[in-house]
């Protein structure tokens, strides 16, 4: 068995003072061996360690590990210390499972009463997060990771750790590292488009932080908040969580209809303008005046959510939504998660000078400020430059990617979906054919290893028509070949199975 690193100093239960001090040590060890909390394997303290510990004799240490050796709970091994037996039975370590920590083995178990929840315990719910599984086709919402330059991001992370100041070290505002701050500042204002100082981007620990700190700095339990639907999942069960109702505004071709009689009484509108999720539609110019338009008429804010707008592969950059107001009506935030790789866990909030405060109190409290190491790594890599030359270098693989799927989907798809020429993001998506249910063909396609998702699971609506989400960025051209090959087999046994249903209705 591999020998286990020295444990932390260890904890044992109160000592009994009319209990014999090694009858009470050699009880506590033994019964932390049974509860779990001593692994098989693992290297006990040393006894001029345990005596200084419990102001014992090295003598009553030694007199309890001999008698536990005895039992066969622990084994010394010479000139290496004492460690947990590797052969204790397996029946015995079961005593955990069956009474409470700590709980009398011969008491019988009490009844607790249910826990008493906040309503906000009661509204959330999980929001599940990606999976450690092989990737296929069409995996979402996800870069391809295995060309990040991770040598380049280490070297990075090297130079910047043997360097850190203890300034760094203890910590920053709020609002984020304020070099970060400015970096994101310069790359959105040259590349978004987006109107804003340095001193309004909020660095967070990734759009979900965003989207909590936003939806309580501005609604109350009851308040009415906007989405395209289908729409991120993510975001309604943030604000479903705080209470907020949520009014789901249909899409066209031109993004979310507008005007839409759901929009009156809205204190927020959530949007992903750029590139819409899950259907990857850009929002037309004249629908984003009209949009900024309703909002200054009715005193309601807009939170932009550009999660992947970095990858455009046609037509001319769109500029922010949050570029064109000029009343501070918008809300900004975006992710690194998209653009990098997800575990770096952060992102940025543009908000209006007067939330600044207010956002900063709301930060001080919650998650203090996201981690200042990784902040100043991620400035490094954005300001020498290897941020602009990743996000060109995969903008060109994604491309390619995109255009293998575009033509082998021509080739095998017609007459069963018909994929959205997308000009931007990670992902897009393709409307079944009239017959085909998007839950069905899923299952179909997971039978023949295809991973897409039906449109109808980011719906609150039942959708004249369903539509499946396909991944392209994370999936190499040889793989989108063969997924392609295999969902049309599976959409082309669904359409049989649809027909022949229908027929033996007649």
């Amino acid at each position: 068995m591999a020998k286990l690193a020295t444990p932390f100093p260890l904890a044992l239960s109160l000592r009994d003072p009319h209990t014999p001090a090694s009858r009470w040590l050699g009880a506590a060890v033994r019964s932390a061996i049974l509860e779990g909390r001593l692994h098989p394997g693992a290297r006990l303290p040393a006894t001029r360690e345990l005596a200084r510990q419990y102001g014992l004799s090295r003598g009553t240490i030694v007199s309890a590990f001999e008698q536990l050796e005895s039992e066969g709970y622990v084994e010394g091994r010479a000139g290496s210390g004492t460690y947990v037996s590797g052969n204790v039975p397996d029946e015995w370590l079961q005593v955990s499972r069956k009474f409470p920590r700590g709980a009398d083995a011969r008491s019988s178990p009490q009844r607790t009463p249910p826990r008493r929840m906040s309503e906000f315990g009661r509204q959330v719910h999980p929001f599940s997060g990606l999976e450690l599984r092989p990737t296929r086709a069409f995996r979402s919402n996800l870069p391809a990771l295995d060309l990040f330059p991770t040598t380049l991001w280490a070297q990075v992370a090297g130079r910047r750790f043997r360097r850190a100041s203890t300034r760094l070290l203890l910590g920053c505002p709020p609002t984020g590292y304020p070099p970060l701050q400015q970096a994101v500042a310069d790359y959105l204002i040259t590349s978004r488009g987006v109107n804003c100082l340095p001193e309004q981007v909020v660095i967070v620990s990734g759009a979900q932080e965003a989207l909590d700190l936003v939806a309580r700095l501005l609604l109350n339990p009851g308040d009415r908040v906007c989405m395209e639907d289908p729409g991120y999942t993510g975001a309604a069960l943030v604000f479903e969580a705080l209470g907020a109702k949520i009014s789901a505004i249909p899409l066209n071709e031109e993004g979310m209809e507008i005007p839409d009689p759901h929009l009156r009484g809205a204190r927020l509108a959530y949007i992903t303008p750029a590139h819409q999720f899950p259907t990857g539609i850009t929002m037309t110019l004249a629908r984003r005046l009209a949009l900024l338009e309703w909002a200054r008429g009715s005193g309601a804010l807009i939170l932009e959510d550009d999660y992947d707008s970095e990858y455009r592969y046609s037509g001319h950059p769109v500029p922010a939504l949050q570029g064109l107001d000029r009343n501070g009506l918008v809300l900004f935030m975006g992710t690194f998660s998209k653009v990098l790789f997800p575990s770096l866990r952060l992102g940025y909030l543009v908000i209006p000078p007067d939330l600044v405060d207010r956002i900063a109190a709301a930060k001080s409290i919650t998650s203090r400020h996201a981690p200042v190491l990784e902040q100043a790594v991620l400035c490094d890599f954005i300001t020498e430059g290897h941020f602009g030359r990743h996000v060109r270098r995969m903008r060109q693989v994604y491309a390619e990617r995109l255009s293998v799927l575009l033509e082998s989907a021509r080739q095998r798809l017609t007459g069963l979906m018909e994929i959205s020429d997308v000009e931007a993001g990670l992902q897009t998506a393709g409307r079944l054919r009239a017959g085909i249910d998007g839950e069905s063909a899923a299952n179909a396609a997971a039978a023949r290893d295809v991973e897409v998702v039906p449109l109808s699971r980011y719906s609150r609506r039942t959708l004249a028509r369903d539509g499946l989400q396909l991944g392209f960025a994370a999936v190499d051209t040889q793989e989108i070949r063969r997924g392609v090959r295999e969902l049309a087999a599976a959409l082309e046994e669904e359409m049989s199975s649809a027909l022949g249903g229908r027929a033996k209705m007649r």
